[in-house]
């Protein structure tokens, strides 16, 4: 008599990702959803979701140097039966479990978005002062580090000081809040200088980016959730990179871009809108790491 395959069913859904509980490990799946503005759009977007993990898996292999990451393995064969079929293959990954720490770690090179608004009201990002003069667009003298809290699906992130992310951290873990704090600001920092030149040379311009950090059982900070992916970072072509306005992407910016143009779509994008987006998501993967997908 056959064995049934064991169900298994998420344990958490985020916007896009959808996590699994397998005992000492996790499986991590990236779905075809895209957000914008904190909301789920009504179109899914064809291998976006194998797109982002595979993107993810290649940035995790290149800054392994610079700190662990949570990173098992992407290959179904090493996964329970139940995610042995088409639906998970290539969008799927198991990883070490973590605690992961409550903060959104965000790094800009550039400045561009909120914080272009920002600076053009007060000169500042984050209540970082910068330098008079700057243009949209233009690469900032140093990153800065500009870290959220991380809202609940439907919540806004709020930012928060480098002071109030030792506060959080340290109710958390009493007598480490500072220690943890700085390792996170500084892994953000390194991982966006390594990931950042690498891009250049290939192409693409990161203008910025988040990661998110937990710890393992040791108490170790460990680099986790996904990485570097046209969801979690600003992408721009360096062919034609011309500060004085917004530039041309390769990330979900340009779906954002289209919604406030139509602001009667009802987060539902046409078909060229979606055809569009997909071919981006895999130029850009193309472009960094030198593969077909």
């Amino acid at each position: 008599m056959a064995m049934s395959i064991q169900e298994f069913k998420p344990v958490k859904e985020g916007k896009v990702r959808e996590v699994f509980d397998n005992g000492d490990s996790m499986i991590i799946v990236a779905t075809d959803r895209i957000s914008a503005f904190d909301v789920i759009l009504k179109n899914k977007i064809t291998q976006k979701g194998a797109i982002l993990t595979q993107m993810s898996k290649f940035w995790f292999e290149f800054t392994k140097d610079i700190v662990p990451n949570h990173m098992l393995s992407t290959n179904v064969a090493d996964m329970p039966e139940f995610f042995r079929k088409e639906e998970f293959d290539g969008n799927s990954m198991k990883c070490k479990k973590l605690q992961m720490l409550p903060v959104e770690c965000i790094v800009r090179g550039y400045i561009t978005g909120s914080g272009w608004e920002s600076y053009q009201k007060e000169g500042m990002v984050c209540g970082i002062r910068l330098p008079e003069g700057l243009l949209e667009s233009e690469q900032l003298p140093e990153p800065i580090y500009t870290p959220t809290t991380k809202a609940d699906l439907g919540l806004h992130d709020e930012h928060i000081t480098f002071e109030d992310t030792v506060q959080i951290l340290e109710k958390l873990y009493p007598g480490k809040g500072a220690e943890y704090a700085e390792t996170i600001e500084k892994c953000t920092i390194a991982l966006y200088k390594k990931c950042a030149e690498y891009a250049r040379s290939k192409g693409i311009i990161i203008a910025d980016t988040k990661f998110e950090f937990g710890l393992d059982e040791d108490g170790n900070v460990v680099l986790g959730d996904e990485m570097l992916t046209p969801d979690s970072s600003r992408f721009w072509p360096l062919d034609g990179y011309a500060p004085g306005n917004s530039q041309p992407s390769f990330d979900k910016q340009f779906v954002r871009d289209w919604l406030k143009q139509h602001p009667d779509s009802d987060y539902f994008l046409p078909e060229e809108v979606v055809e569009r987006t997909v071919e981006k998501y895999k130029e850009a993967y193309q472009m960094l790491t030198g593969e077909t997908f």
